[in-house]
């Protein structure tokens, strides 16, 4: 377990075998899964469906258990309650309270989280900025679009600033600029110091954030290593420079031929859909055209750019501030009303307690109540009587 700790998520020979009711073996999901995940590192897993892809992530979040092999998270096994707190994530399908809204529904799982409510205040206005969801954060989620479901569930996993979020088809329903923010607070997140592992069947958007990437087929990892590295084909050479004309490409072509060389194709650069797009929006947005959606995306949350503090920092800052003194509180002027001048009744007051003190001491309650001697109870009868009458005179005279 030792060796695990220096990775963030750790696989050994990890399987997964669902059965029918007889035990039977029904289908292998994840077959002898070896992956290390390290910190700082945007993660993908790719796969067609059926591939293992979620049940992988399931058994990382400790909601399904390996039929054999092991899993460690931060160097615990995923059912580790101590761990809980660390890792924030997004299901495939968004499963929110419908009739809660959009601030409800954070304010609800920072809660779960223990965060004062003065920092998760705090934390649900600036999430709800950065998704563009500020203009309808008093509606309810059940009235969302499945986009807008996206955004909101991007917001709770982030509620609690985790070091390991886990999305699983993210960018599933969010248009192309939502898509674009996405993308580029994964880069912000992995920057500060956090690991993302990512899940999806786009292509383009793994392409863009991933640092590796480890490709699935019938629960095996069939491909797994840099982007870059499994992108790049080794076997061709590209070479981008200006518009050449006809006579200076036919020139090109016959210097290449004389080393041995051909040309296997000749195109104009072409632009990314996305990008065009992207850029039709910005344009509608600066010219303030209406819109029923969601708003443009804000910046990212103040607390998810800043970066963590160095070891040991944090233990200081917490011993310091425990050991400033707490401000006193003002002291409040307590108001005590005069006392009601009752003479006759404090005399009759001291002659009742003289009495009572030459009772017998109170006996234990297991023992039998000693009888109270008779002098001293006629005596008592005698001043209860005096107290009586000094009652109903002073209330006549009144």
């Amino acid at each position: 377990m030792d060796q695990d700790r220096q990775h963030v998520i750790a696989t050994a020979g990890l399987t997964k075998i669902f059965r029918d009711f007889w035990f039977r073996e029904k289908v292998t999901a994840v077959s002898d899964l070896d992956i290390e995940i390290y910190p700082k590192e945007v993660f993908g897993l790719l796969g067609p469906n059926g591939s293992g892809k979620s049940t992988t992530i399931k058994m990382a979040l400790g909601l399904m258990f390996p039929t054999r092999g092991r899993i460690a998270v931060f160097g615990h096994r995923p059912t580790d309650v101590a761990i809980t707190s660390r890792i924030g994530f997004l299901p495939e399908e968004t499963y929110l309270y419908p009739f809660l809204d959009a601030r409800e529904t954070l304010d609800y799982y920072g809660r779960l989280f223990h965060q004062p409510r003065r920092q998760r205040l705090k934390r649900i206005d600036m999430l709800l900025d950065m998704v563009g969801l500020s203009a309808v954060a008093y509606r309810r989620i059940g009235e969302y679009s499945k986009g807008m479901k996206r955004l909101i569930g991007m917001a709770q996993a982030l509620i609690n600033d985790p070091d390991l979020l886990i999305l699983d088809e993210p960018t599933s329903g969010l248009d192309p600029n939502a898509t674009r923010h996405f993308k580029d607070l994964v880069r912000i997140l992995a920057d500060r110091g956090k690991t993302v592992v990512l899940s999806s069947h786009m292509l383009a958007d793994v392409e863009d954030v991933c640092d590796r990437v480890c490709v699935l087929y019938g629960g095996r990892v069939r491909a797994m290593g840099p982007v870059a590295d499994l992108l790049t084909q080794n076997t061709l050479t590209q070479i981008t420079t200006s518009q050449l004309d006809a006579a200076t490409l036919e020139a090109v072509r016959n210097v290449l031929l004389k080393a041995g060389h051909d040309i296997k194709d000749v195109t104009a650069p072409r632009d990314r859909l996305e990008s065009v797009f992207l850029k039709i929006v910005a344009d509608a947005q600066a010219g303030n055209v209406a819109t029923g959606g969601a708003a443009p995306s804000g910046t990212v949350a103040e607390f998810l750019r800043q970066e963590e503090p160095a070891d040991g920092r944090a233990v200081i800052e917490t011993l310091v501030t425990a050991a400033q003194p707490a401000a006193a509180a003002p002291e409040v002027p307590i108001f005590t009303p005069p006392p009601v001048p009752q003479p006759q009744r404090d005399v009759l007051d001291s002659l009742v307690e003289s009495a009572s003190a030459a009772s017998p001491p109170p006996v234990p309650v297991q023992e039998a109540p000693a009888p109270a001697a008779p002098a001293v109870q006629a005596d008592r009868d005698v001043l209860n009587e005096l107290l009586t009458d000094a009652d109903n005179r002073h209330h006549g005279e009144a």
